[in-house]
């Protein structure tokens, strides 16, 4: 293996890195611009409005189902309730997971360097969204939605034995596909405005991480050995899997009156939610293709999580 210094220039498919340094200058300069205390900046007070999605109908599981053209559209309305409260949970479960992530990261990295007091900002960013979303899900009535026992525990372990790019492909992988939902989100006015309050914050913020991500997930792959560039692709693949099976909890279906095991059949067999998948993590898809992340036996686990066409 190559040693390699902070400051070497690093070249990948994707063109030069920049330095590391600056990035995280950049990074630090747009958090103090543009970051929000969602305890202030958004009225909790304020009643939900009758008729009003707390998602998309369209980013719904069962849209355009046989069984979503059955269900009266109060039942549609409660659906996406607890769908949303099912996201905002995962959401939780993802962050706790980076921020412990992020710890590692910089654990044995100059402290006083601007790419670790990135790393913080963005933990601090991660706790306010936490928090932001734990409010959501009790505002809105629903139940909170963990994953499995199984995927719990999986994640456990894959927090305490992730690659340095590991740790950044899940990052994104938790991050990129509900930013495009909620870039769809928050500009729609079919949608309760708390909950548009809630995706803009996380939108504005979460642009700074997956920015932050990249760049160092590009880094990695270009200066990690190879066994650990093989072993990312593998785990980043069973994550991809993990996380299309825990998109949606299936108990939302047994709560609004739906009977689970058609819901979840519908769900699997539909044209429209692969669709919406796979656009959401087209973005990220491609990028990791481009470094070389999406190879081998990983890009085959990739595809069948449903996630890559």
């Amino acid at each position: 293996m190559t040693t390699m210094t902070e400051n070497e220039v690093l070249r990948d498919a994707l063109g030069l890195l920049k330095d590391r340094e600056q990035v995280a200058e950049r990074l630090l300069d747009s958090s103090r611009k543009h970051s929000f205390d969602p305890d202030t900046e958004l009225d909790w007070d304020a009643p939900f409005e009758d008729g009003k999605w707390f998602w998309p109908p369209e980013l719904v599981s069962l849209y355009d189902t046989p069984m979503w053209r059955r269900m009266p559209e109060e039942q549609r309305l409660d659906l996406a309730r607890h769908e949303a409260a099912s996201l905002a949970s995962l959401g939780i479960w993802f962050e706790v997971i980076l921020m412990q992530l992020l710890v590692r990261h910089i654990y044995d990295k100059p402290l006083t360097s601007s790419h670790v007091r990135y790393a913080l900002t963005e933990i601090a960013d991660e706790c306010r969204h936490s928090m932001m979303f734990a409010r959501l899900i009790t505002k809105g009535g629903a139940p909170a939605y963990p994953v499995s026992r199984l995927h719990h525990n999986l994640a456990r372990v894959l927090k305490t034995v992730s690659t340095t790019p590991g740790s950044f492909t899940c990052t994104l992988l938790g991050e990129e596909i509900l930013d495009w939902m909620q870039r769809l989100t928050f500009p729609d006015e079919r949608v309760q405005p708390l909950v548009r309050g809630v995706t803009r914050i996380h939108v504005v913020e979460e642009a700074r991480h997956v920015r932050y991500a990249r760049e160092e997930l590009r880094r990695q792959m270009v200066s990690c050995p190879r066994w650990e560039a093989e072993l990312t692709r593998i785990s980043s693949g069973e994550a991809a899997r993990v996380f299309s099976i825990s998109f949606v909890n299936p108990q939302v279906y047994t709560d609004v009156g739906l009977d689970r095991r058609e819901a979840l059949a519908q769900v699997k067999a539909s044209g429209h939610r692969r669709e919406v998948m796979q656009q959401g993590a087209k973005r990220l898809t491609d990028f990791l293709d481009e470094i070389g992340v999406l190879r081998g036996v990983g890009r085959r686990m990739w595809k069948s999580s449903g996630l890559l066409a």
